[in-house]
């Protein structure tokens, strides 16, 4: 259904006044920017929505069903927004249910949860978990996919061989329908099972019954056949069952008010065998012998998609794994920890032959880090190549004894196409997922992309598979269907349709009457857009964005960073996804149409911290503090700027200014304390009233005239007699301007480990303010300035120790990608954090900590660009007892002080540090080597919180 410009402003008028005279007015969004950030779901499609409405209740949800029917407006659900195939977008509108995430019932003797559509995963998981159940479908999503959107699209997840698909798992569903009527079906006991079938149920049936022998042979040939309307739910020998049936219609015949699922007996014991093949083809053959096993998951994976997940994240956890290019991962769950042993050595045996290796991993550690990067696969695959690879053919199945010979089969196919591909998937289930690099922004792109698809579906088809293995067809692989099923079969599917949707409403353009798989497709619509072709770079950035949604989800409880805004306020405009939407339509110009300056751009950007997390903790590798920094400086580009850009921007300019002299620093910080002087400098700043003003360093004024690259300042301390190998203490200017003592601490520890340390006292600032507030001229020049003082320092072979850990973090990032300059990459590998360096000092041993307890704040920026491997093995060899805080401290250098910012600077520290520093009680050592993350803890918690260094030295 597309409708022309006219069209729409009427329908949204219509729906608008709808909304209104049900008292929905505050449920329904119609802005620009809101219709933005839901274009798009995690497939390569773009529909911009008329308008999204967000219920709060079921019966909002009822209403706003209504209201749309009423208004004869098309109908999208949508949960979390990880569908690939194009399932959750659409042209009218797009209901959110992600506030609908209530657990109404868990029945432990049934081992049923009744649930409304916005409920996670995760968290019915968890609920379940304190009666010893679980939910067991598991998709990679798991900690953001809603048990609505898993029942829309069948999701399967990694254990679906031991729990089955969603449709196996569902028991009862309540739906409302296109003809108006609230239908509810179930099992034999369900609370959700209706008194008599009414009159869509009983058309349904009766349909059914007229072509029993079309279901019989044409659909449930195997497992994975979720491709259009499973009907063989419906047959008499399946119990007529409606409640799983309706489980893949995509939201093609209704939405989803409520449903009954069944849970299942967690296996207290678990192992993970995995076996290394030459090939991804060579384990597609062994996966039907393993699955003779009855093994709980038994997942394929590349090399080239483990190689990626270890260079972007690290080895840390990550046990080695057998030799080869393709892995099986198999878990096997029992009740009994001998007969789980005898089943692991009879896989083994069983495998042995064909395998290049195998290798059981018993480490509950080195299990789940294997299951994060398979968990990661889809965002690893889609950056795992030398060119962006896209979804567009995933989730394919066949029969699991056809599958090495079907990715033969499709290797080959890639090949005649010149195209390249990241398999990997379900292989137990003969189910692959794939990332293909297709030339979208070709100008032939998009027909390439149509041949491929159209023969990728008739190999599928002649191997007996499916177009879809999971997930839905969506726009992705319903036009696909005639190739697979025959026109008496795409009737029924048609006449399902009209019974339970006569107008068409519900998800228009999937499954039936289907759009072309080309059209709306995201990045060939922006082909022709100006920004387009004037910023290339920042186009092919911001879409690897795949929308696989990990930003959005819960990471309270992880060592994650990333998204410490949406955590704080749960809008999606607010999540590194939704950010990244709006770039793309900025980027696009049809719907965002003033460029850098819209104002949807900078509400969407504005509580960005640029922590950085995401350059960590999103697998496809988004920087949006980086992309910040760009639409910043773009914006203002010969333009007056805000007040807080001259001020928070230029800090460590007037910073300098201020300490060159210490009567000058002690007479501005006097006038800081006076309340009048104080409020104005605020003010001036654009500095938030309610936040306090750090006191400028008096102690260093008089070293500020000695001359010279570098030059040792360091009288206190005792020296020891190993002292001998030069280090370098880059004194950064946040660290010169408010806190010097901190490189003095540095410097004392460097001594006791037998180093000569001495202070860089020239002025070399990293440009870090000039960056954040997108001032990148300036950044420029601040670090060609700060490569001539530490360059010829780190030709000379010394390291160079940074004191703020952001200062540090631009080096290894920013730097590089702000500067063509050879001797970037010298300094980049010449600076250092404390505990890197104390990790290679092979004559240094920790202090002995046992008894002391410490909560550990790394900083955002160490976490996520540098690092955090050597402080947690530093820490954890001193014997303290440590909790180490995920998240951001919400300060984040010129964000949190900013007016507009408090609140959300506040909610972000209340997610994870200031919880954990209030549990760890007053006892507790607090560590944060950041001066924002101890700015904030003294401002919020009146904790004081210490350094490294400080920690190292006993001050406590």
């Amino acid at each position: 259904m597309t409708l022309a410009p006219a069209d729409v402003s009427g329908a949204t008028a219509a729906l608008t006044q709808a909304f209104g005279d049900a008292g929905l007015s505050e449920v329904l969004d119609t802005s620009t920017l809101t219709r933005a950030l839901y274009t798009s779901d995690a497939s390569l499609y773009r529909v911009v929505p008329q308008a999204v409405a967000r219920p709060r209740t079921t019966t909002e949800l009822a209403a706003a069903v209504t209201a749309a029917r009423e208004a004869g407006v098309a109908i999208t659900s949508r949960g979390s927004g990880t569908s690939c195939a194009g399932n959750s977008v659409g042209p009218g509108l797009v209901i959110d249910t992600r506030k609908l995430n209530a657990i109404l019932d868990i029945d432990p003797d049934r081992r049923t949860a009744l649930v409304e559509p916005g409920v996670v995963q995760a968290q019915l998981t968890k609920a379940a978990g304190a009666y010893g159940l679980l939910f067991g479908p598991d998709p990679s999503t798991f900690n953001r996919c809603t048990i609505g959107g898993m029942i829309g699209n069948n999701a399967c997840g990694p254990r679906a061989m031991g729990y089955g698909k969603t449709a196996d798992n569902v028991v009862g569903m309540e739906l409302l329908t296109g003809t108006g009527e609230l239908i509810k079906v179930g099992a034999a006991g369900s609370p959700l099972a209706g008194q008599a079938p009414g009159p869509t149920v009983q058309q349904l049936l009766a349909l059914t019954g007229d072509n029993l022998a079309e279901i019989r042979t044409g659909f449930g040939r195997f497992d994975r056949q979720v491709s259009g309307y499973s009907l063989e739910h419906l047959l008499p020998e399946n119990g007529g069952a409606v409640h799983r049936f309706l489980a893949g219609t995509e939201g093609t015949l209704g939405t989803m008010v409520q449903a009954e699922v069944r849970l299942v007996e967690a296996k207290p014991y678990q192992t993970m065998i995995v076996i290394g093949y030459p090939s991804m083809a060579d384990a597609g053959d062994a996966a039907a012998t393993v699955a003779r096993h009855r093994p709980v998951a038994v997942e394929g994976l590349d090399r080239r998609i483990v190689d990626k997940a270890l260079q972007s994240k690290g080895t840390s956890g990550v046990p080695d794994l057998p030799r080869g290019d393709g892995w099986l991962f198999v878990e096997l769950a029992d009740d009994d920890a001998d007969r789980l042993a005898d089943r692991a050595r009879a896989v083994a045996e069983d495998v042995r032959a064909d395998a290049t290796d195998l290798f059981l991993i018993e480490d509950p550690a080195a299990r789940a880090a294997l299951w994060r990067i398979r968990a990661d696969g889809a965002g690893l695959a889609s950056v795992g190549l030398a060119k962006p690879a896209h979804a567009g053919w995933e989730d394919a199945a066949v029969p699991v004894e056809s599958l090495g010979d079907y990715l033969r089969e499709f290797e080959a196919l890639l090949g005649r196409h010149r195209l390249h591909g990241l398999p990997y998937g379900h292989f137990g289930d003969g189910c692959i997922h794939i990332r293909i690099d297709f030339d979208l922004d070709r100008p032939s792109g998009v027909e390439d992309y149509r041949r491929f698809i159209t023969e990728a579906a008739h190999l599928v088809a002649s191997y007996g598979g499916s177009m879809s293995g999971e997930h839905g067809d969506g726009r992705a692989r319903s036009r696909l269907l005639p190739i697979m099923y025959s026109e008496a079969q795409l009737r029924l599917f048609g006449q399902v349709k009209s019974i339970f949707d006569p107008a068409g409403l519900f998800n228009p353009g999937v499954l039936v009457d289907p759009e072309p798989i080309t059209a709306n497709l995201r990045i060939p619509q922006s082909i022709a857009a100006p920004l387009r072709r004037q910023y290339g770079h920042l186009t092919d950035q911001v879409h690897q964005c795949t929308g696989v949604g990990k930003c959005v989800a819960d990471n309270s409880g992880t060592l994650a960073v990333m998204c410490p805004s949406y955590q704080a306020t749960g809008d999606e405009k607010d999540s590194t996804r939704g950010r990244a939407r709006v770039l793309q339509e900025m980027i696009n110009g049809q719907l965002i149409t003033d460029g850098f300056r819209s104002a949807e751009v900078h509400e969407a950007l504005d509580l960005c911290l640029s922590c950085k997390g995401c350059a960590r903790d999103c697998p496809t590798g988004i920087d949006m503090a980086a992309y910040k920094a760009t639409v910043l400086d773009e914006t203002y580009r010969g333009r007056i700027r805000p007040r807080s850009h001259y001020v928070l921007g230029w800090l460590p300019r007037w910073g300098r200014l201020i300490t060159r002299f210490a009567p000058v620093a002690r007479l501005t910080n006097l006038g800081m304390r006076l309340p009048g002087i104080r409020s104005m400098i605020k003010w001036t700043a654009g500095v938030d009233q309610r936040r306090s003003l750090p006191a400028f360093a008096t102690t260093s004024a008089e070293r500020r005239g000695v001359g010279g690259r570098r030059r040792a300042q360091l009288s206190a301390g005792t020296a020891t007699a190993t002292e001998h190998r030069p280090v370098a203490i880059w004194v950064d200017s946040f660290t010169a301007a408010f806190s010097e003592s901190g490189a003095l601490a540095l410097a004392e520890v460097l001594r006791s480990a037998g180093y000569s340390p001495e202070l860089l006292i020239n002025d070399a600032c990293c440009g870090l303010t000039w960056i954040s507030t997108g001032q990148l001229d300036g950044a420029r020049r601040q670090l060609r300035h700060a490569l001539d003082v530490l360059h010829p320092v780190a030709a000379d072979g010394i390291p160079i120790i940074g004191v703020e850990p952001s200062c540090l973090a631009v080096w290894r990032s920013d730097a590089g990608e702000l500067l063509d300059d050879p001797r970037v990459t010298e300094v980049a590998g010449a600076v250092t954090t404390l505990a890197e360096l104390l990790a290679r000092t092979p004559d240094w041993s920790p202090p002995d900590l046992t008894g002391t307890t410490i909560v550990v704040q790394p900083h955002c920026h160490h976490a996520s660009v540098i690092g955090w491997e050597a402080d947690a093995d530093l820490l954890s060899a001193t014997g303290a007892a440590i909790t180490t805080v995920g998240g951001c401290c919400g300060l984040a250098g010129n964000f949190g002080v900013e007016r507009g910012h408090h609140e959300v600077s506040v909610k972000v520290a209340e997610t994870e540090l200031l919880p954990a520093v209030r549990k760890a009680g007053p006892e507790a050592v607090v560590l944060a080597d950041g001066f924002s993350c101890r700015t904030q803890l003294a401002e919020l918690a009146d904790v004081r919180a210490i350094s490294l260094p400080e920690l190292l030295l006993g001050h406590r």
